[in-house]
């Protein structure tokens, strides 16, 4: 469903100080994942970080000269702002590259459903995704640390990469069919729907890997890992009539609630140390409405 943008734009910066063991790889406890591709070594980390901190300028200057830049006590960015102060700490670890990114935080004014965080740490909220879903704090957490997982997970600049394999890869298929007799322009139509299939999974990847590293920066900031199932359960009623699995970028909402509770056993004790709590006495999760129930 589309509607009519209404920006609405703050700027944050957020300086995080101390030392902070960042890596590549999943840390030791928690959750655990592959590392990074190889792919976004094609792009330039830089060269995207760069082209990401303009566009994400250009947006809140287009903000400002709409007159739809919020105050800087507006709740919903106040609230984001705290969120977010909590949670990048415990990004570091992911990717050192952190450690200098000029992290900011902004409110969108629009009825989609939708937050990013950019290469270089540029998160951006839609006030569609908080009023629609009636996100509870933790699960702002949640949509946010996975945002933020995609900018740690450098999964621009490997989509990036991938697309510049996968271009040369269609090229030299019509290369080698003119070379063979056949018509190359059937061959390079025949490969490049075969790639952009596999762009489609290779984006699935990646939103199931930041669905998994958010959970683990969430958690160790003292949210609830399990807002993530109710989450994609408030998400589910929102996105009726959604494209199948295979044509769409993003995993099914049932697929993604069930790695995540796949997860939960990983990312709960992490939850339990943040809030000085005994694992066993942590009571289940209740989300704010009707019709979703209590998550143990």
């Amino acid at each position: 469903m589309k509607h009519p943008l209404i920006h609405l734009a703050i700027g944050s910066l957020f300086v995080v100080s101390g030392s902070v063991m960042a890596q590549n790889n999943a840390p030791q406890d928690g959750v655990k994942v592959g590392e990074m591709s190889i792919f976004r070594k094609l792009a330039g980390n830089g060269q995207l970080e760069g082209q990401a901190a303009q566009q994400y300028a250009q947006t809140m200057q287009q903000a400002q000269e709409q007159h739809a830049l919020a105050p800087s006590n507006n709740p919903q960015v106040i609230r984001l702002r705290a969120i977010a102060a909590k949670l990048i700490p415990f990004a570091m670890r992911w990717n050192e590259r952190a450690l200098d990114w000029k992290w900011q935080v902004n409110l969108l004014g629009s009825k989609q459903i939708n937050a990013y965080c950019m290469p270089g740490g540029k998160i951006a909220f839609y006030t569609g995704i908080l009023d629609t879903l009636k996100l509870t704090d933790d699960e702002v957490a949640i949509v946010m640390g996975h945002e933020i997982a995609h900018a740690l997970r450098e999964h621009g600049a490997e989509r990036a990469g991938k697309t510049m394999a996968a271009n040369l890869g269609v090229k030299a298929l019509e290369l080698l069919a003119s070379v063979k007799g056949y018509d190359p322009n059937l061959a390079g139509a025949l490969g490049g729907g075969v790639a952009k299939v596999g762009m489609l999974k290779f984006s699935r990847d990646d939103e199931t890997e930041a669905d998994v590293v958010g959970l683990d920066i969430a958690a160790r900031a003292g949210y609830d890992p399990r807002a993530g199932v109710a989450l994609w359960q408030k998400m589910g009623m929102a996105s009726k009539g959604a494209p199948p699995q295979w044509l769409s970028t993003h995993p099914a909402g049932s697929d993604r609630i069930a790695e995540i509770q796949r997860h939960l056993p990983e990312v709960m004790p992490l939850y339990a140390h943040a809030k000085g709590l005994d694992l066993n006495a942590i009571t289940a999760y209740k989300t704010n409405v009707k019709g979703i129930a209590a998550v143990d």
